[in-house]
């Protein structure tokens, strides 16, 4: 059943609630980006507050139609930009701090993840744009990191409250991002010294191939709800969510120690193939989504939402913007950032 509820601090603001899709807000008819933006500004607070109960809200109705518009809306709704930090993922910069989602083949989907969460500071929001809509599939998927953490099994939800996850990567030109990318340094001193300031471990497996090694914390605290989530790429970037096929060509070519990303718990502990059904059973149990429609936009609160995207076909165009930078030591980490496993 659909419902209809106004926000906690409505200013004739109505939020759509249907079981299975993200809280949508349905704006009124705009002639002008302008005035769209206007009427955001003004009701900033109101969204925020929604957000912060639902995780992410989609606005539909909106007058976005490139990536000035976007940038618009997104100055409208976000005090503060973020940077995109030890990148990970291919991504098409159109200026002004304006992105594309993700630069990766239609066909695969994209599994639930926290932008960011192996950083020291990371974007508290981020603002996705549809410019143009694919034909099937492509939804932005959204889960609650509230709901997952509770679905999880104590005794794991326990393990990784003391130690924490690690993330191993392995930077080279053959798989994954080149450390040059990642890094936005030509230098390999300047990979160090980033690596230095950030409590990242590193080795250079020759000239051109780098190694790090990095241990976060896998839940902390909202330091606005103080609710506590579930806020890591653990499951996302371990061996055991690839395709098997996949799983297999890559071992076999870069060796089981030479995969461009690998998790561990945070103590150096390889989970069960269980242990690692069980975290993304969780992510799928919270999954939610809404197909894209051209215009919308989808506010998410990264610490309290995880986001994922669906394989799709036709032409999809999605634009993203990070905002509001939060450090991890503003969210009570239960585990101190590392350059080593837990204990050691």
């Amino acid at each position: 059943m659909t419902t209809f509820a106004p926000s906690p601090a409505a200013t004739g603001v109505t939020v759509v609630r249907e079981p299975g899709k993200p809280a949508v807000l349905h704006t009124p008819a705009f002639g002008t980006m302008a005035e769209a933006a206007a009427w955001l500004s003004d009701r900033r607070a109101d969204v925020q507050a929604e957000l912060h109960r639902s995780g992410a809200v989609l606005l539909r109705g909106l007058p976005v139609t490139d990536a000035a518009t976007f940038a618009e809306a997104r100055d409208a709704l976000i005090a503060e930009r973020a940077g995109y930090k030890e990148k990970a993922t291919p991504r098409t910069d159109f200026g002004e701090g304006v992105f594309s989602s993700t630069d990766l083949p239609a066909a695969q989907p994209i599994r639930l993840h926290n932008e960011n969460s192996y950083t020291l500071d990371f974007p508290g929001v981020l603002l996705f744009g549809c410019v143009t809509a694919p034909e099937t599939g492509g939804a932005t998927t959204v889960g609650d990191m509230r709901k997952a953490l509770a679905a999880l099994p104590q005794d794991l939800v326990d393990r990784f409250a003391e130690a924490g996850w690690l993330l191993v990567r392995n930077y080279s030109d053959l798989a994954g991002m080149p450390w040059r990318k990642a890094f936005s340094s030509d230098e390999p001193a300047g990979a160090e010294e980033y690596c230095d300031a950030h409590a990242i471990g590193y080795e250079w497996l020759d000239e051109d191939t780098l190694r790090t090694r990095q241990r976060r914390s896998a839940i902390i605290t909202h330091p606005v709800t103080g609710e506590r989530v579930w806020f890591n790429h653990f499951a996302f970037w371990n061996a055991r969510s690839l395709d098997e096929d996949v799983r297999e060509v890559l071992t076999d070519t870069f060796g089981e120690d030479g995969l461009p990303f690998q998790t561990l718990l945070g103590d150096g502990t390889t989970l069960t193939d269980a242990e690692v059904d069980a975290v993304n059973d969780a992510y799928q149990a919270v999954t939610v989504r809404e197909t894209w429609q051209s215009g919308d936009l989808m506010l998410v609160d990264n610490i309290l939402c995880a986001h994922g995207r669906e394989s799709y076909t036709g032409d999809r165009k999605i634009l993203v913007a990070m905002g509001e930078p939060v450090p991890l030591s503003a969210c009570s980490p239960t585990t101190a950032p590392s350059t080593a496993p837990y204990g050691r």
